[in-house]
């Protein structure tokens, strides 16, 4: 037997919802289900975006070590010419005037190899930029 205070026994009341009601709540789960839509398309562009930076700074990683690598080795050879030449040398004269041409050909090579790494630091940085702006530059489209 139902109790009078419980108010799950109680009979069902027939309740129709009015039809602007209605039609106000599918109006509204439309506009979310196309915000979800555009979202979900966001977020995979902004995926691929970012998989295309890292792929750009991992390739740019890679060049920059090889080029420190030569760089390394070109500073090597470098030094151990001028031992070469410095045990040859038969008086303080010519010994100072090697000496000086070696400080003046190492300055200058790494003043040049210096600039290279910067250039190639731009060239990584922006290669690796430009999938990220284009895909923000997009995403500021579609908002718009």
């Amino acid at each position: 037997m139902a109790s009078a205070t419980d108010p799950f026994s109680a009979p069902v009341v027939p309740f129709e919802v009015p039809e602007q009601v209605r039609a106000f709540a599918e109006k509204g789960v439309e506009q979310a289900r196309e915000q979800y839509a555009k979202f979900k398309d966001v977020a995979e562009g902004n995926n691929s975006a970012i998989e295309a930076a890292f792929v750009a700074i991992s390739k740019g990683a890679s060049e920059y070590s090889t080029k420190l690598l030569s760089f390394a080795q070109a500073n090597t050879y470098a030094g151990f010419d001028f031992a070469h030449e410095i045990v040859a040398v038969r008086s303080l004269p010519q010994a100072v005037d090697i000496w000086g041409s070696h400080l003046r050909k190492q300055f200058e090579t790494f003043t040049s190899q210096a600039q290279e790494l910067a250039e190639l630091s731009r060239k990584i940085a922006t290669e690796a930029a430009e999938p990220l702006k284009n895909s923000a530059s997009k995403a500021f489209k579609s908002a718009a």
